[in-house]
């Protein structure tokens, strides 16, 4: 396995992970009453506070997103 076939892996994994924060982001805005009840009955929170940690979530989401993924990616890019 080379450098270029490591980039070009970080590079679509940064890609798809993006496109699921999007996604989780685009659906709870959307659907926000329908998934905070679900969700408030399946783990037992209230649904009061399951707003804050949805966007705990999203946050803790994209900082490993952008740690594991997009900083290697562009540490491989700036080497090659």
């Amino acid at each position: 396995m080379n450098i270029e076939t490591i980039r070009d892996f970080l590079g679509w994994c940064t890609l798809i992970n993006f496109g699921v924060l999007i996604l989780m982001t685009v659906s709870l805005v959307l659907l926000r009453p329908t998934i905070t009840r679900l969700h408030a009955r399946m783990f037992g929170f209230s649904e009061t506070a399951l707003p804050l940690e949805f966007y705990r979530f999203i946050a803790y989401y994209k900082i490993a997103v952008l740690i594991f993924n997009l900083v290697p990616y562009l540490a491989l890019r700036v080497m090659a």
